[in-house]
């Protein structure tokens, strides 16, 4: 989120992104008011060409072998759907977002993507356990007539050529039945 701040005599005024507005709009500005905990932080093309790497070689290349193709290396959503998903999480009370694992089945995804990796984002909201813990717990919402998690999914894998391709350096592996592989 963008924020602009400029003081005058008279007040303050604040520009923010539409996500801000949209989010006041639906009477949830106090959401953004609160402090929120910081787990994680911006890094940098070494960290995540490693983190790739570290997949290619740990589980990706097991997975395509397994699978007969080649598994997910990413999936792409764009800025404005995350962000309407944050904003819809914020309204139901979420101040948290839980990245989910998961294998696509033969009958719930599009063609081509049965058996790929691919992850869900679910909602969460923190809460007090017994122990005095704060604890991160789904967020549940009425949807059609139905009790059901806050949760979005779906996304594309990059195709070739469209530029949200990642590119990195090769990796070399020694595999004792197929001999030296680039991956």
């Amino acid at each position: 989120m963008t924020v602009c701040m400029v003081s005058q005599r008279l007040g303050e005024y604040f520009y923010e992104s539409k996500l801000f507005f949209n989010i006041q709009k639906q009477q949830t500005m106090n959401t953004i008011a609160k402090n929120s905990l910081a787990v994680g932080k911006y890094v940098n093309t070494e960290h995540v060409d490693t983190l790739i790497r570290n997949y290619k070689k740990e589980r990706w290349m097991q997975n395509s072998e397994r699978m007969g193709k080649d598994d997910s290396i990413s999936l792409w959503w764009t800025a404005d759907e995350l962000e309407e998903f944050i904003q819809t999480a914020k309204v139901h009370g979420a101040d948290g977002i839980r990245v989910c694992f998961g294998v696509y089945g033969d009958k719930d995804c599009r063609p081509g993507m049965e058996g790929k990796m691919t992850v869900a984002l679910v909602a969460t909201v923190n809460e007090m356990d017994t122990a005095g813990n704060m604890v991160p717990k789904d967020v549940y919402i009425e949807r059609d007539g139905n009790h059901t998690v806050l949760a979005y999914n779906m996304a594309f894998p990059p195709l070739p050529g469209t530029g949200t391709t990642i590119t990195m350096g090769a990796l070399m592996v020694a595999n004792k039945e197929k001999g030296l592989q680039v991956i």
